[in-house]
């Protein structure tokens, strides 16, 4: 068997060269939690040898990072990816994301990173992954272009899905003046082993070895052997590898979504939940902490730390194993079954959810005790995502990130300071946080960064996805509290044959409001703001988004109530709504023309929907 490993760096792995994959290994399987590790992890090595000031040519001097390995085996005039597509992907999407935005800056690596995406084959654009049907989406997002994915396979749906997420988490607006010498250390200190082989047989034999036999144990098994290894007794140490075993497995297993890894992300999670007293400092240079060592070595990290996690004897150790964790990972699965369904009584863990927020199940189990009731932990991570759930809203409404390495020091902080509380006091603490406005962030606005908050909230390619939620949040309390069932999670639905979509009130055209709106700037500022939109199905939005106001008032009619609110209709024929009107004092009323002046007066409608449903008081619903 002929086997040749190189080492490459991203840029020798992918200079004018392309990679095939085989119909039935195309699919692309990231989400969004894997990008957000791939971007943190590559943002915390640099950050170790970057200092403020430093150029490009500084960066050739920083240390190496390592992707693993991939395997390659050539067949014809082509290569083919047996094992690496999901990571070549990946990086192929972060590499056109520092593209567009070194472009935007008029940064000259933009001329260095090019060639890695695509290559020029007789006038054509070749991209590194030479799949047919990946072309269009992968031009589009090089242009900057707008893409619908809409009946496209899963893996281009996904594609599109993973590079949103990297314009949402926008690492290069942490990295600042650091961007383009970390572009060049991306491309020029991260590598991977290439394994190239001659033929197929050896391509697949090589890839079943390395994921078949001779696996090493995970850090999960690690873990279990350290904890067993100082029970003597035999009885003992089989009841705690046993209740383990079945422990872990019932998450790794658990349907509708299986995942070999999930024993290892709800270690991590208990660990920094309950454990983590520190923090790798943002500064050059700084050795990771807690909170990274868990992420990294965490097995490794209980045997340095074992006064704090209260292991390192026989009782101790069995405690943890036949108790703790399995107290745990029950409070991790209900956080994983409302993630996935609306679970009357922890709706809100299904808001953080679709807001795609990674800490939420680290930081639900913080405040937990071993030995809580079962309805005790149903309160207390109601109420721990109710106020992530106000938290990340405040956020999103002054275009705020809240991705995996952004938020990362105020996650550590919240679990330190509501780790193990008591239901009242976690309430009580919770509810101070958000009545202070602590990170000087609310709907009202954030004054330290010149945000304006609701008032400010327009539509746009950051604030797309949570305009889309608070819409649906809208949606739905303002039927829900006019008699009709709750249907959010129906309004959020991606996988419905009609799903919702935003609707614009005022169509695209801009001489019809120019006596109002005199630029085209202030125009777009007016129509794209929150105030000015709502949900309907998709077919409804297709056919009518188009038309004036007035043409398209009697079809709002016939939708939802927060639609329907914009007509008479909804006053007249809906008597559970009139009254939710006149009990609420709402500003809700019906119009006949949309302008400008009722623009502002949906606004103030808008903003008090808002304040109720956002409203720090709901935390007061789960006090015993």
């Amino acid at each position: 068997m002929s086997i040749t490993p190189h080492y490459r760096t991203i840029k020798e792995l992918l200079q004018s060269r392309s990679f095939a994959i085989d119909e039935y290994q195309r699919e692309y399987k990231w989400d969004r939690e894997n990008i957000e590790e791939l971007v943190t992890d590559l943002q915390n090595r640099f950050s170790t040898f970057y200092r403020t000031g430093d150029t490009p040519r500084d960066a050739g001097d920083y240390g190496d990072y390592f992707l693993g390995s991939i395997i390659v085996t050539r067949r014809g005039n082509k290569s083919y990816l047996v094992d690496g597509q999901q990571r070549v992907t990946s990086l192929t999407l972060l590499l056109i994301y520092l593209y567009r935005v070194a472009r935007e800056r008029g940064l000259r690596v933009t001329s260095t990173v090019e060639p890695l995406i695509f290559s020029d084959d007789y006038g054509e654009p070749k991209f590194n992954l030479d799949i047919a049907e990946r072309v269009p989406v992968l031009r589009a997002l090089f242009d900057g272009a707008e893409y619908d994915a809409e009946g496209k396979d899963e893996s281009i749906k996904t594609i599109v899905a993973r590079y949103n997420d990297l314009v949402s988490i926008d690492p290069a607006d942490e990295l600042g003046d650091g961007l383009e010498p970390f572009i060049y250390w991306l491309i020029g200190n991260v590598g991977l082993i290439e394994i190239a082989t001659e033929t197929d047989a050896h391509a697949y034999s090589i890839f079943e070895t390395m994921n078949d036999r001779g696996k090493p144990l995970s850090p999960v098994d690690m873990l279990k052997a350290y904890l067993l290894g100082a029970v003597e007794d035999a009885g003992e140490r089989a009841n705690a590898n046993r209740i383990w075993k079945r422990t872990l497995l019932e998450l790794t297993s658990w349907e509708p979504d299986p995942d070999a890894e999930r024993d290892a992300t709800f270690v991590k999670a208990w660990l920094r939940a309950k454990y983590a007293e520190s923090i790798r400092e943002r500064r050059a240079g700084a050795l990771d902490r807690d909170w990274e060592l868990i992420g990294s070595t965490f097995h490794r990290w209980v045997r340095d730390n074992t006064s704090r996690v209260g292991v390192g004897d026989a009782g101790r150790n069995l405690a943890l194993m036949t108790n703790e964790v399995p107290f745990f990972a029950r409070a991790y699965r209900k956080v994983l079954e409302a993630s996935r369904g609306y679970t009357s009584g922890l709706e809100p863990v299904f808001y953080n959810a679709h807001n795609e927020f990674t800490w939420q199940s680290t930081v639900l189990l913080a405040p937990l005790r071993v030995g809580d009731e079962d309805e005790t932990v149903r309160r207390k991570l109601a109420a721990t995502a109710t106020y992530l759930d106000i938290w990340i809203m405040r956020r999103a409404a002054n275009y705020i990130r809240i991705s995996y390495s952004s938020v990362n020091y105020a996650m550590w902080l919240l679990c330190r300071d509501i780790r193990g509380m008591s239901l009242p006091d976690l309430i009580d603490t919770l509810r101070s946080k958000l009545d202070q406005d602590e990170d000087d962030v609310s709907f009202d606005g954030s004054p330290s960064r010149y945000r304006r908050g609701i008032a400010g909230l327009g539509l746009n390619q950051f604030s797309r996805r949570y305009i889309y939620h608070l819409l649906a949040r809208l949606t739905a309390y303002t039927e829900r509290e006019a008699g009709k069932p709750d249907r959010f999670d129906e309004l959020v639905d991606r996988t419905l044959r009609n799903p919702w979509d935003i609707e614009h009130i005022w169509p695209d055209h801009h001489e019809r409001y120019a006596d109002e709106c005199p630029t085209r700037e202030d125009f777009d500022l007016w129509r794209d703001h929150v105030a000015g939109l709502v949900l309907l199905p998709a077919d409804v939005n297709r056919s009518y988004q188009d038309k004036p106001f007035e043409q398209k008032a009697p079809h709002y009619a016939k939708q939802n109530l927060y639609a329907a609110s914009l007509t008479s209709a909804a006053y007249q024929h809906q008597p559970q709504f009139s009254s939710f009107v006149e009990r609420s004092g709402l500003p809700f009323r019906p119009y006949d023309r949309f302008g400008k002046a009722e623009h502002e007066e949906r606004s103030k409608l808008v903003r008090a929907l808002v304040d109720r449903i956002w409203d720090p008081a709901r935390l007061e619903d789960y006090r015993p």
